[in-house]
């Protein structure tokens, strides 16, 4: 995951000179939005990296490196900071593109998926991860949605982007439904990992403001390593590739 963080810092450095090469190729409006998503990108990729170095799971209180910042509360701020940027892009693009009633319902489901995530964190209880990962799923879906109404009025390369927008939000809901979302289903009926003994928002603030424990056995990554790995690879060039995706806006 450190390879992949490097990697996906050169990919942005390499993003933003091939942005500032076809400015020419953008109405100044629409270059605008694309430095905005640029500086987005940013957000996501050091959140990602930072998140790669010092790896933690947060509900059982694990991470990889024994640090002054390996807290569960660090990692989820630097989470939140950038899945919020990554959620941004797509409000962005989808409003410019001509699709606002889907940036609309979008932005208040991925702001819930936020708070059910701390929630999850804070009581220790999975059930809250797979709500938060299930609104994630539904934005996947309100989104594709969105950006499949423009195609009968998009030609060209816009069409060309529709489609790859489709593909990967089809890719990511199938993953979502059979991997991820029963993944945190299962843990909660398994009572794991503190049975149905849920901690308080202020006694889990207390836990998650201390050091998390060092755990290196593979086995207890193993299901999480998964997820983490697509995470921190293929959402984050997605995310780099947002920024000079071509305009939708007023394409006929």
């Amino acid at each position: 995951m450190c390879a992949a963080a490097a990697l996906n810092a050169v990919l942005w450095i390499y993003s933003a000179r091939r942005l500032a090469r076809h400015e020419a190729d953008f109405p100044p409006d629409v270059y605008a939005t694309r430095r905005l998503l640029l500086g987005l990108a940013a957000v996501y990729v050091l959140g990602c990296a930072f998140r790669s170095v010092f790896p933690m799971v947060d509900v059982p209180r694990t991470c990889l490196h024994d640090t002054f910042i390996s807290r569960i509360f660090v990692g989820r701020l630097v989470a939140t900071a950038a899945e919020l940027a990554f959620a941004l892009q797509w409000v962005i693009l989808l409003k410019e593109a001509g699709a606002p009633l889907a940036a609309r319902l979008i932005t208040p489901l991925l702001v819930a998926a936020e708070g059910f995530s701390w929630v999850a964190v804070l009581t220790r209880n999975n059930l809250h991860h797979a709500i938060e990962n299930s609104l994630w799923t539904l934005s996947a879906v309100v989104a594709a949605a969105g950006i499949a109404s423009l195609w009968r009025h998009t030609g060209g390369r816009g069409r060309g982007f529709i489609a790859a927008a489709l593909a990967c939000a089809g890719a990511y809901v199938v993953f979502m439904v059979t991997y991820d979302v029963p993944m945190y289903l299962g843990r909660w009926q398994a009572g794991i990992p503190v049975g149905r003994d849920y901690l308080g928002f202020g006694a889990g603030l207390e836990q998650i403001l201390e050091r998390c424990t060092v755990e290196r056995d593979w086995a207890r990554w193993r299901q999480d390593a998964v997820w983490l790995t697509l995470y921190f690879t293929t959402a984050v060039w997605m995310s780099i590739a947002l920024t000079n995706v071509p305009s939708l806006k007023n394409k006929k």
